[in-house]
């Protein structure tokens, strides 16, 4: 068995340095270089592979098993979700529905700013509550770029609005991983990250629309984004504190939606937008989807109460998908478990990052009907058969999204490849334990680990088990509520969510934009460490200033 090493140099800030060099590769290459996605990703997982073996001392072998592990983990069950909602995608614009989806979703309104607030918060939601892993950024992507608005616009502000809800995406699946690693009460972490939340429930609307269309055209819709952001506020704080932490997003998302579009039936603003392109971009040059085979000029009520169906499908068996009730159903039936050889048990964690050595697992759970990549298929399957397609014609369909997507799942397997390996090699581990040593300042840069681990792995639930335990430990030396620094993990993480590469690559694959990691990567960039270092402050204010001390679950 290898253990851990969290300062192979000697010097804390060497070593922190160097276990940050994989990721910075990454991000430099991405953002700055004119390198294509997968291209990047692979390139630092060379240097990742070379920093943890040379560096961290950590056997080639196990390296290279876990940088596998990683890639394996990438296709299943993230890529798999990407794959079977761009097919849903495809099929509905191939028949002409998604073009009646826009003339419907038009009939609410024609102002490109409330379409935004419904499309890429509410219903972006309603599926991160539902599935999470990447389905909402999917999904509203594809349906943002099928409405007309250009590719960055549909990229970025559906990764800029999937922040708020993250925390509780999956059926409250990051507030249980969080409770499994600190042992806390998953319903005291989920009461107090809707202490904690439920502001920037408020904020993200505004600061969505502000991003489209800048302070003056935010202004003119104020009170439609007011409605949107307190009737989720208002329920993602009730549920989480008074209810369960599990459906916090789906009623939020629920109430929300019902609110917009009541709210939109009885005002309008007086000057619409009509443009759906960002201020100050004009990224008119990217791809388009592809056009629809159909074209209806006057749908009918029942071509629009159609059009509607696919989507109403895949809500559905998501939420069936999601439940804890039908995993258990089918996982014990339907799971194979793979222990990875030479990997499984082979690596401990050592202290201060644990409170004892623990040994690390590595068990590819292949869960295939419960993933929800497979539910999303199968509302596929059966929406293609209600749109009128043959068995033949969805073979083909899903041959040539494969095709599409091929880079893409490349990238997300290179990419978890890099965050399997940086935690099984004790990096993660360097850099929380650098963010650990700030002292009094610890609530606002342990916020920022949690937006660290998101960036890293591409998940509020894994961010959450990286760091939960270091979280616990450092916030009990400190005299700090760890209930408190567990959510806060948890709630930093949201916003690191829309910069992890993973997200990104979701993001460019569903608006047909492939290549063009980079320019999202910049869009979102100082949107995601500016809303971070807002929660951060957040906490601060909560672990030393009253009244927000008095919000502070102990």
């Amino acid at each position: 068995m290898w253990s851990q090493v969290y300062n192979p140099t000697g010097s804390a800030v060497l070593s922190t340095l160097l276990a940050a060099l994989p990721v910075v590769t990454l991000l430099v290459l991405i953002a700055w270089g004119k390198v294509e996605a997968y291209v990047a990703a692979f390139i630092a997982l060379l240097v990742a592979l070379g920093v943890a073996i040379f560096v961290f001392t950590m056997p080639a072998g196990v390296a290279i098993r876990a940088a596998v592990f990683g890639a394996v983990t990438g296709l299943f069950p993230i890529g798999w979700i990407i794959i079977n909602v761009i097919f849903l995608y495809r099929l509905t614009v191939e028949k002409g529905w998604f073009q009646i989806l826009q003339q419907s979703i038009g009939g609410i309104t024609p102002d490109r700013r409330l379409q935004l607030l419904l499309i890429a918060f509410s219903f972006g939601a309603f599926f991160e509550g539902a599935s999470g892993f990447g389905t909402p950024v999917a999904v509203t992507g594809a349906i943002l770029m099928g409405l007309g608005f250009s590719p960055l616009a549909a990229s970025g502000l559906s990764l800029i609005a999937n922040t708020a809800p993250v925390a509780y995406g999956a059926l409250g699946t990051p507030i249980q991983g969080l409770a499994t690693v600190t042992g806390l009460d998953p319903y005291l972490l989920g009461a107090m990250v809707g202490r904690q939340l439920p502001f920037f429930s408020l904020i993200v609307p505004f600061w969505l629309i502000w991003a489209f269309a800048g302070f003056r055209g935010m202004i003119q819709i104020w009170p439609a984004i007011l409605v949107c952001g307190v009737s989720f506020a208002i329920p993602q704080y009730v549920v989480s504190n008074f209810v369960n932490p599990w459906i916090v997003d789906i009623a939020a998302a629920i109430v929300s939606m019902v609110c917009l579009v009541g709210f939109l039936k009885v005002w309008q603003p007086s000057e619409l937008w009509l443009s759906p392109k960002l201020r100050t971009r004009d990224d008119s040059a990217a791809t388009a989807p592809p056009t629809p085979a159909v074209a209806v000029e006057n749908p009918t009520p029942e071509q629009i109460r159609m059009s509607w169906v696919p989507w109403a499908i895949l809500s559905v068996v998501v939420i069936i998908w999601g439940g804890q009730w039908f995993k258990n159903i089918v996982n014990p039936v339907f799971t194979w478990n793979y222990p990875v050889e030479g990997l499984h048990n082979m690596i401990q964690k050592v202290p201060p990052v644990v409170a004892k050595p623990a040994a690390e697992g590595a068990v590819f759970a292949f869960t295939w009907m419960s993933f929800t990549g497979t539910g999303i298929l199968i509302a596929a399957i059966i929406s293609g058969f209600v749109m009128g397609f043959g068995p033949i014609q969805l073979v083909r369909a899903y041959g040539k999204t494969l095709w599409v997507v091929r880079y893409s799942l490349m990238t997300i397997m290179a990419m978890l490849a890099i965050g399997t390996l940086t935690r099984y090699s004790g990096l993660d581990a360097t850099l929380g334990l650098a963010f650990a040593a700030t002292g009094v300042l610890y609530p606002f840069f342990g916020t920022l680990l949690g937006w660290l681990g998101v960036a890293l792995t591409g998940s509020d639930t894994a961010s959450n088990v990286l760091f939960g335990g270091l979280q616990k430990i450092t916030a009990e030396q400190l005299g700090l509520s760890p209930i408190l620094m567990g959510a806060a993990n948890s709630a930093g993480g949201v916003m690191g969510k829309m910069i992890d590469a993973q997200s990104i690559v979701v993001a460019s694959t569903a608006t047909n934009w492939f290549g063009h990691e980079g320019t999202i990567l910049r869009y979102v960039f100082w949107h995601s460490i500016v809303l971070a270092c807002l929660v951060g402050c957040l906490v601060m204010l909560q672990a030393y200033v009253w009244p927000f001390s008095a919000m502070v679950i102990h």
